[in-house]
């Protein structure tokens, strides 16, 4: 059943991603969905509470998931590599998924889940450490990461990717390794 599941949301997820190619997202339908998949407008509601979740999905799923062994093993160059490498190889839909604005805008939905996935990263690297900060709490220090990283990718999707995975990584790397003063002397 768990597989059944999971094939239900890839097929309802591709289906999503082909018509957003086409159209924004906001004019996209449940019933466009399930009808491109081939199935009835229950049947998403069974999985997906809405067009945003599914969305969320996507990235938790196709994004994330294939990072979290290489953030856990401190592979974090890769890690970044490979997200830049997946969103490259859906280009067409990044670049209109980017364009989602207002409540479930694109980059909140992004956000909150790479914000998930540094929580557990600090957590299981330092689950009860006594901050040297009362403020630097892991929450700021995983909003912090998130939303820099989260600029940083939807900057180079709006730029239509034209800077290769490896060197927006290292683009990035430069930037959250120096301080802000570091960067401004040596520009």
């Amino acid at each position: 059943m768990v597989v059944q599941k999971e094939t239900m949301d890839v097929l309802l997820a591709e289906s999503f991603k082909e018509l957003a190619c086409r159209q924004p997202i906001e004019k996209i339908t449940i019933k466009a969905v399930t009808d491109k998949a081939g199935v009835i407008r229950p049947t998403f509601y069974n999985h997906f509470q809405d067009k945003y979740e599914l969305l969320e999905w996507i990235i938790q799923v196709q994004i994330l998931e294939p990072i979290r062994p290489l953030i856990h093993a401190g592979m974090v160059d890769e890690a970044l590599i490979l997200i830049f490498t997946l969103l490259k190889k859906e280009k067409e839909f990044y670049e209109m998924a980017v364009r989602l604005e207002g409540q479930n805008s694109f980059e909140d939905i992004v956000k909150k889940c790479v914000e998930g996935i540094l929580m557990e990263v600090i957590q299981s690297k330092s689950p009860s450490a006594r901050q040297k900060h009362p403020w630097l709490t892991p929450e700021h220090i995983a909003q912090y990461y998130a939303q820099s990283m989260c600029f940083v990718v939807i900057h180079w999707i709006k730029s239509g990717m034209t800077v290769e995975p490896e060197e927006i990584t290292n683009i990035y790397n430069y930037i959250i390794t120096r301080s802000m003063s570091q960067v401004i002397e040596e520009l």
